[in-house]
């Protein structure tokens, strides 16, 4: 096994670790903490693949715009089934009401 193998394993560890670990930080609170790591996890990433990495950076406003659509389509799913999720529990209440008075 060569020594440039062995470092390209290592850095592909260091990618995944640090941006693995990066998540798990900000998922549990430690936003400025996870940051840093993901930050350098993808500056790794974006030394080994430069071209590729700033075909991704160009490519970002559409990512994000796509990404916001599919965010807000989710969400007016999700308020048409709390809506219709308040409407049933007032029916309901209302049908208990008049089933036992009161």
């Amino acid at each position: 096994m060569s020594f440039e193998v062995i470092m390209q394993n290592w850095k592909k560890a260091f990618v995944f670790g640090s941006i693995g670990a990066g998540a798990v930080l900000i998922f549990t609170g430690r936003r400025p903490v996870g940051m840093a790591c993901a930050a350098a996890g993808l500056a790794v990433l974006a030394s080994e693949y430069p071209e590729k990495f700033e075909a991704v950076w160009e490519s970002a406003p559409d990512y994000l715009r796509k990404g916001m659509q599919i965010f807000a389509t989710l969400q007016k799913v999700g308020e048409g089934f709390a809506e219709e999720a308040e409407r049933r529990s007032v029916s309901a209440w209302r049908n208990v009401r008049s089933e036992y008075g009161s």
